[in-house]
């Protein structure tokens, strides 16, 4: 089964950075940045990368050179960004919430590091690696002699722009290195599919690390519109509000709980700012409709909900869905809908072989967004990338490892992960169909499953519950779940918790929970 994407032809050489550049010459004086108060135009944004990019390749670090940037959201990390892709060199998001040692975890998996970008606020966090750390607010006077027109660097499409970390099966963390034709075709998807245009102001709500960040943004700077910056190193769901509240911010790219927040803070404050964005462009973990369907259903709300689905090591997005076509549907679970420009979908079995119409496979991606591959070893996880014949020819493929179907509608549906199912009591399952399940009860909230392990190595499921309003009885739940699920698929404990914590980039924090079931059961028998 394969869903294929549209052809459209990109420039020879597609980089993200010109059409930025383009802009810069079109619309000098449009505000390009704003962030605390402080804004930058076009012209303003463009001359100080160009400098930067001067700077960089007088040290040599140009085509092919890695450029950590350790920086919270500032204007800075923009111009760091940009000067660095006009170098020529690929930058590495480091994210200044992670705590110092897992800094260092990952910096020592970044093969050939030129130079990492910080300033005083973050460089402690980085400052014990054998490279140089350069502050760009110390060295203005040194980058105010720099040209301010574009260095003369020649990028090709297949060069490597930048690369993110992702968790590998092994635990280990996996530098995954994007392309410039993938990222160039993402966001020009993006910007003909949804119209985007210079008044699509975007506020960036994500970690820095997070691989969605990284389209976000740029994509207000690929279409000519401003982006904004909220300055908190963390997200803080008042002060995004706030900012949807005050500026003319036209979409937002979020994981689907951090969407959660921000409809949990609209609500519960009667506001609208949210319901008048033009898109929300969310994904990277299972949907739970029901967090979202009554505000997305309230009459005024005008949002477009796009439902996507990808992966860092293609280029973050493969497909998207618009939700209004779900709501009056029965499908259980919410599609991701079709593939981007350029981009197909196989669904393939353990032999990699087609599966047929209507049938369960792995989800593979080929096309123009499959990256380069992982830059830091040659464990199982570079395996992933591989290659099919379809139709006589060669394809290139990443194999996902998640589970999908299409639909009659020919829209891909993603339903857990290969991996992710467990043994319990002698069946194999996994653990979002009970979170699905959890979500449809009355009183529950949000439900999180996690797979705990007695002291005998037999595992056992744990349910965190956020109540919609009253107590919770967990006698109640169970009898409840029991009603739909078999009983092998019923948590073997029900913790009611006020919310369900998220990690920085802004998903399900399922360590935290295993960690509150070994604090909760300490002396009890049951571990993670």
């Amino acid at each position: 089964m394969i869903l294929q994407g549209k052809r459209v032809e990109l420039p020879p050489a597609p980089a993200v950075h010109q059409r930025f550049e383009a802009h810069a010459a079109a619309t000098p004086d449009a505000i390009a940045v704003f962030c605390a108060g402080r804004q930058v135009t076009y012209a303003e944004l463009d001359a100080k990368a160009n400098q930067f990019a001067h700077f960089l390749t007088a040290c040599g670090h140009g085509r092919g050179a890695k450029v950590g940037v350790c920086l919270d959201y500032s204007i800075d990390m923009i111009v760091a960004i940009l000067g660095t892709l006009k170098a020529g060199a690929a930058y590495v998001p480091l994210d200044p919430a992670y705590p110092s040692a897992r800094l260092r975890l990952l910096l020592g998996q970044i093969p050939d590091l030129a130079l990492i970008v910080a300033s005083p606020a973050t460089a402690a966090l980085v400052g014990s690696v054998a490279v140089e750390v350069i502050d760009l607010e110390q060295m203005s006077d040194q980058l105010a002699g720099r040209p301010v027109t574009a260095p003369e660097v020649r990028v090709a499409g297949d060069d490597v722009c930048y690369a993110v970390f992702t968790s590998g099966s092994t635990g280990t963390p996996k530098l995954t290195a994007v392309l410039h034709e993938g990222w160039f075709n993402l966001l020009n998807w993006l910007t003909l599919q949804y119209r985007l245009h210079s008044g699509s102001n975007n506020l960036v709500v994500s970690a820095f690390g997070f691989d969605l960040s990284q389209r976000s943004l740029m994509a207000p700077l690929f279409c000519g519109a401003t982006q904004y910056l909220m300055a908190s190193r963390n997200f803080d769901a008042l002060m995004a509000y706030r900012m949807l509240t005050e500026h003319d911010i036209r979409t937002v790219h979020c994981a689907s709980s951090t969407l959660y927040l921000l409809v949990d803070w609209e609500t519960a404050r009667g506001g609208e700012a949210l319901a008048r964005l033009d898109y929300v462009l969310f994904g990277g973990e299972p949907l739970k409709v029901e967090r979202i369907a009554d505000w997305a259903r309230r009459e005024g709300n005008t949002c477009t909900l796009l439902h996507q689905y990808g992966v860092a090591e293609c280029t973050d997005v493969a497909t998207s869905y618009d939700l209004a076509e779900y709501w009056p549907g029965e499908q259980d679970i919410a599609p991701v809908g079709r593939p981007a420009h350029n981009t197909d979908i196989h669904l393939l079995d353990e032999q990699m072989r087609a599966v047929a119409a209507g049938e369960y496979g792995e989800i593979c991606i080929s096309g123009t967004g499959v990256g380069a591959g992982y830059l830091n070893g040659t464990g199982p996880e570079n395996e992933r990338f591989t290659t099919i014949v379809v139709d006589g020819a060669p394809r290139r493929l990443y194999r996902t490892g998640d589970r999908g179907t299409v639909t009659e509608a020919g829209e891909l549906v993603v339903t857990g992960r290969m991996d992710a199912q467990v043994k319990v009591r002698g069946m194999r399952i996994d653990p979002t169909d009970i979170e699905r399940a959890l979500g449809r009860l009355a009183g529950v909230r949000e439900a999180a499953v996690v797979i705990t392990y007695t002291d005998s190595g037999d595992a056992e499921l744990v349910a965190f519950l956020v109540p919609a309003g009253g107590h919770l009885a967990e006698d109640d739940v169970r009898g409840r779940l029991l009603e739909t699920l078999p009983r092998n698929m019923v948590p073997a404990r029900f913790l009611t918790i006020p919310r369900i914590p998220l990690s920085p980039h802004g998903k399900v924090d399922r360590a935290a929970l295993v960690e509150a079931c070994r604090n909760r059961f300490a002396g009890i028998g049951t571990t993670a």
